[in-house]
């Protein structure tokens, strides 16, 4: 198994990204959301990888991140779900935006990834929901980012490498690492793992930037008694 690939960036194409790996060049799959972070042409860069293996083809799908690596996983355990339709969901919603709105039962925010329906969404709000507070209180250590220094040591390089392009500019991420503390944090004051994964979900929805403890007290109002 492919768990990651650390390289440099050869070509950059519409669904894929060519990385040079001492002279051998690996095809990887990224979604829309993954390939505007990359950095450009020339440049060190490190994916996290899932190998899908079929009688006739081998696919890397790509990540910048453990937990984008996570959810993934998870999207193509539901009956229905291949690489493109999870690959869509995470290009569209990023992995924080997923949790949430699996925690949340927001199937109408999965439907909004290109090729998902209505029956599909629902299904996977439907099969993931409980998973999702594990996976959003492993979000803090299982975020890391697509930055990788050790990357240019990793690389032989015999000529100089072309000039990078300026990186594109990434999508806002939420504050992976304040959601799962504030999940731990209500975990431990006795609140189901679904109520507080509903209630942090809700809160760094309405707050994206939200530090722990906000999203702890703003969670604490969602779940107080109503009346």
């Amino acid at each position: 198994m492919i768990g990651k690939i650390t390289g440099v960036i050869d070509y950059i194409g519409t669904d894929h990204v060519l990385i040079d790996v001492r002279g051998v060049g690996y095809i990887v799959y990224v979604s829309e959301r993954t390939r505007m972070a990359l950095p450009g042409q020339g440049a060190p860069v490190a994916l996290y990888t899932d190998l899908l293996v079929r009688e006739d083809n081998l696919q890397l799908f790509g990540f910048t991140s453990l937990l984008e690596k996570e959810w993934y996983r998870l999207l193509i355990s539901v009956q229905g779900i291949g690489s493109k339709a999870a690959m869509a969901i995470l290009g569209t919603l990023g992995p924080e935006a997923t949790g949430r709105a699996i925690a949340l039962g927001d199937w109408g925010a999965v439907k909004a990834a290109p090729g998902v329906g209505p029956k599909i969404a629902q299904r996977v709000v439907n099969e993931l929901k409980d998973k999702a507070p594990t996976v959003m209180s492993m979000g803090g250590s299982l975020s890391e980012t697509l930055d990788a220094p050790e990357a240019a040591d990793v690389v032989e390089v015999d000529t100089p490498a072309p000039a990078a392009k300026p990186a594109r500019k990434a999508p806002a991420k939420a504050n992976a690492s304040a959601e799962a503390e504030a999940l731990s944090a209500l975990q431990n004051l006795g609140y189901s793992p679904s109520d507080a994964a509903g209630a942090v979900a809700q809160a760094a929805q309405d707050a994206p930037e939200a530090a722990t403890s906000e999203l702890i007290r703003a969670a604490l109002k969602l779940l107080a008694p109503k009346g």
